[in-house]
């Protein structure tokens, strides 16, 4: 655990697999989570739709277990985005949110 999940746009000015070892990296030196826990994957999309003067977009979703306080969140959250304003271009739509996993329903094999 964690799941991050990056969806972008298909134009990236940065390779889909950097992208993904950076946030990767930036997830786990956010000292929440060990490194062999993390799982890290990316969404391309073709058709897309933004507001004026944004060429594309990358929203982070970050699954985590619940039990983190507030603080910790907004940490993670900044810090993926601090993350992402490092190779992305001013144009970029960027966004993080943090979503809680209850413990009771969550599964694994």
């Amino acid at each position: 655990m964690p799941h991050i999940i990056i969806e972008h746009s298909e134009d990236l000015p940065v390779l889909p697999q950097v992208l993904v070892e950076k946030v990767h990296n930036a997830t786990f030196q956010s000292g929440l989570f060990d490194l062999e826990t993390i799982k890290t994957r990316a969404i391309a999309y073709q058709q897309y739709q933004l507001g004026e003067g944004k060429e594309g977009f990358i929203h982070i979703a970050a699954h985590i277990m619940a039990g983190r306080s507030i603080e910790q969140k907004q940490m993670l959250s900044e810090s993926l985005l601090d993350c992402l304003k490092t190779y992305c271009r001013d144009s970029d739509s960027l966004s993080v949110n943090i979503y809680d996993i209850q413990h009771e329903i969550y599964r694994k094999n």
